[in-house]
């Protein structure tokens, strides 16, 4: 599945329309974030994930949307349930952001 682009705009359209969502907070600046960009790619297609939706937050552009998981570093990554803030970590461990998404299921 793509990764889709979420904004200030849509962001809380994009959290409530899906029942499992992992959003990864980023920055243009941030090589870590360029460097996870294609795991991140990877793990939507992922057939374990089928049922989790993954979004791209830009922290720069979308405050209202970073406020949400009170982002402090980036890479970082927040998994909601329906709309609702399960779980965050500031990481670019792939297996850190899997476990991560593991807690949807909890």
């Amino acid at each position: 599945m793509a990764v889709i682009v979420a904004t200030d705009n849509d962001f809380n359209e994009v959290l409530n329309s899906n029942k499992k969502v992992v959003v990864k907070y980023f920055a243009d600046w941030c090589g870590n974030c360029r460097l996870f960009s294609p795991k991140f790619k990877r793990m939507s297609d992922d057939e374990a994930f089928a049922e989790v939706t993954f979004v791209d937050v830009n922290a720069e552009t979308s405050p209202e949307a970073r406020k949400v998981a009170n982002v402090t570093n980036l890479p970082f990554f927040a998994v909601f349930r329906d709309g609702q803030l399960v779980d965050s970590v500031a990481a670019s461990k792939e297996e850190a952001i899997r476990e991560l998404i593991h807690k949807l299921d909890a």
